[in-house]
């Protein structure tokens, strides 16, 4: 007897799908199963439902003071089922942090920043004392279900006179620890992107990948990409979305689109501000965003579930199949009309809604 069994579901291409859940894994995924259940989950053919949402860029360790959040409020209460902390604490104090996400409902996982005590300020980089490759070891040793890669900010307002150094440690940590997984925060220069994307390889994830700033993609003067990130994003670099508070821009979005450049991964880099106040809110909006650029729901839906799983060796998540952790989640896609506004003021009308209605976690039902 299964403990769960989800009915008359539909995939986004409009299949008809049933799931069979039991001791929070995924047992069977088929047009119809009949068999008998502990309870039973009737969507009578009205709701959509996926792999669970995975949000790879937030920030939620609920003491920091500068960008903080607490994961059952951008997780399971907006149809997120995982979290990536992308960097939120360093080797200092994410011990503490994995203590605090025990007691959550939501799954968290977290970057460790190469800053010893992550961003306690906005300039964590700035002092390369702070950078310390044997404590990030010793908590990579420490938290191997935990720790899912590492986090450098490289802007200039993080890394202070240091310009790319810290990449280039970030870099050595990174060879040094098996190639585990790299996110690099962009902004403002220096360090030039250029210089930035000359580092990454094939893998590396930048995020914030389509900011508005004059060190970003666009070329504002010939409004075109730049040729040196087309060839970062051929060469397989990752480009997360990283949206934030100022780093997501509707028009340089539309002009990578436009010359073939498509985000690898959608996140919010969502803490409680911009969750509150906008424009984040949440990954849905940010999903919402993606869609009245161009993309297709099913690509908009891969790129929030199977994209983050693989990169961040998430193996058991990211895909609705037997044998993969019983995190689902259940939308509804909606008419009506709805004003998205970028991190920069613009704005876009959207006629497309996408819903959470219910998010299933380790195979617990949960209301959005």
């Amino acid at each position: 007897m299964f403990d769960l069994l989800i009915k008359n579901g539909k995939l986004i291409n409009e299949e008809k799908v049933e799931v069979a859940i039991k001791d929070g894994v995924i047992l069977n995924v088929d047009t119809v199963i009949e068999s008998s259940a502990k309870e039973v989950l009737d969507l009578a053919g009205e709701h959509y439902l996926s792999a669970g949402w995975i949000d790879d860029h937030v920030h939620c360790y609920e003491k920091m003071t500068l960008y903080y959040d607490f994961p059952d409020e951008i997780g399971v209460t907006k149809g997120v089922t995982t979290v990536i902390d992308a960097g939120t604490t360093g080797a200092e104090n994410i011990s503490d942090f994995y203590e605090l996400t025990k007691g959550v409902k939501t799954n968290v996982y977290a970057l460790v920043n190469i800053s010893k005590w992550g961003i306690v300020e906005q300039d964590e980089l700035a002092d390369l004392t702070k950078i310390q490759a044997k404590l990030v070891r010793d908590r990579l040793a420490e938290l191997p279900q935990f720790i899912v890669g590492i986090k450098a900010r490289m802007s200039k307002t993080v890394v202070g006179e240091n310009g790319i150094t810290p990449l280039e440690l970030a870099k050595d940590i990174q060879r040094e620890n098996g190639g585990l997984p790299l996110m690099i925060h962009i902004g403002s220069a220096p360090p030039e992107l250029q210089e930035v994307l000359a580092l990454l390889a094939e893998g590396d994830v930048l995020t914030h990948c389509f900011n508005g700033k004059p060190n970003g993609i666009l070329d504002k003067d010939t409004d075109r990409i730049k040729d040196f990130a087309k060839a970062a994003y051929e060469k397989g670099i990752v480009f997360d979305i990283g949206h934030g508070t100022d780093s997501f821009n509707f028009h340089v979005a539309e002009t990578a689109l436009k010359e073939g450049i498509k985000a690898t991964s959608i996140s919010t880099d969502i803490y409680h501000r911009n969750r509150e106040n906008g424009p984040v809110y949440d990954l849905a909006t940010t999903m919402e965003k993606l869609r009245v650029v161009g993309y297709s729901w099913e690509e908009i839906l891969d790129k929030v579930t199977a994209v983050p799983a693989e990169y961040f060796h998430l193996e058991k998540k990211g895909r609705l199949a037997a044998g993969f952790d019983a995190d689902l989640t259940i939308f509804d896609l909606a008419e009506g009309e709805k004003t998205l506004i970028d991190s920069n003021g613009f704005t876009r009308v959207t006629n497309e809604l996408i819903k959470p209605v219910k998010t299933i976690i380790g195979g617990a039902m949960y209301d959005n």
